[in-house]
């Protein structure tokens, strides 16, 4: 079960939710609002014992390299 990022359109409250199913209704906690747009999320992932952002511009910390294919 996937956590969705998600902004509201009406009270431009950002919030998470856990989707059980893809025609699921999603509703804002902040105002109760149905109008609501899925944000894109930023994934992370470990290199060399780091967590690394996607969003990242650069490399893992610790090393040279702007590819964390090549950290081992």
């Amino acid at each position: 079960m996937p956590i969705y990022e998600f902004e509201c359109q009406a009270c431009h409250e950002e919030f998470e939710e856990l989707v059980m199913g893809g025609n699921a209704s999603i509703h804002c906690p902040s105002c109760g609002s149905e109008r609501v747009k899925k944000l894109m999320s930023a994934a992370a992932f470990k290199c060399n014992g780091n967590f690394v952002s996607t969003t990242s511009s650069g490399g893992c910390s610790g090393c040279s390299s702007h590819s964390c294919s090549s950290c081992g």
